[in-house]
């Protein structure tokens, strides 16, 4: 009995539209974990981190992005493709992406509740203690951001090695072709 492989494959332009999606969301990840950066080349916070544009990285920017991630993974989720064998690797790799985008916007939320407590803190030990929090928690956030960005590349990947099975599965079909007539039978009738 042959395997129906046909059952299995997701069609190619949902697969090449949602690549697209992934390595846009990608990138985006990428570059707000590389541009919200607080520390210098020295490793040291330049100024006093602002409460208001700790608090932009958290509200709009990192739970915007992590409302598209969701938003992606639920699209999938309820896609009936998210039950073959690549749809449930993607996934997984949606819903791991799904939670670390969650995490990296609770970060920055703390980051920027250290940073609003650290003009009113009289303490030097106190002042330093935040200011440790306030850099810890944003790094944090941004790592999770990056790890999100590979979560959304390695369901990509996922989605081109099942085109590339396609293809694959594409010139098998083609080289089997239809069944050739048979050869003429020898000793038929002559005139």
């Amino acid at each position: 009995m042959k395997p129906d492989f046909q059952r299995d494959l997701i069609p190619s332009d949902e697969v090449l539209q949602l690549i697209g999606a992934l390595n846009a969301m990608k990138d985006e990840l990428l570059n707000a974990a590389q541009q919200w950066e607080l520390l210098d080349e020295n490793g040291h916070v330049q100024v006093t981190p602002s409460y208001a544009a700790l608090l932009q990285h958290a509200t709009d920017d990192a739970q915007d992005l992590s409302r598209d991630v969701l938003r992606l993974t639920a699209d999938f989720a309820r896609s009936p493709h998210h039950t073959t064998r690549a749809g449930s690797t993607v996934l997984k790799h949606l819903g791991t992406a799904a939670t670390m985008s969650s995490h990296a916007a609770r970060h920055f939320t703390e980051s920027a509740e250290c940073a609003l407590a650290l003009p009113r803190s009289a303490n030097p030990i106190d002042r330093h203690y935040l200011a440790n929090r306030v850099i810890i928690d944003h790094a944090s956030a941004r790592a999770f951001l990056r790890r999100t960005s590979e979560s959304l590349r390695d369901a990509a990947k996922e989605l081109d090695d099942h085109l590339g099975f396609q293809r694959f599965l594409a010139t098998l079909t083609r080289q089997e072709g239809p069944p050739a007539p048979p050869p003429p039978r020898p000793g038929g009738r002559h005139r």
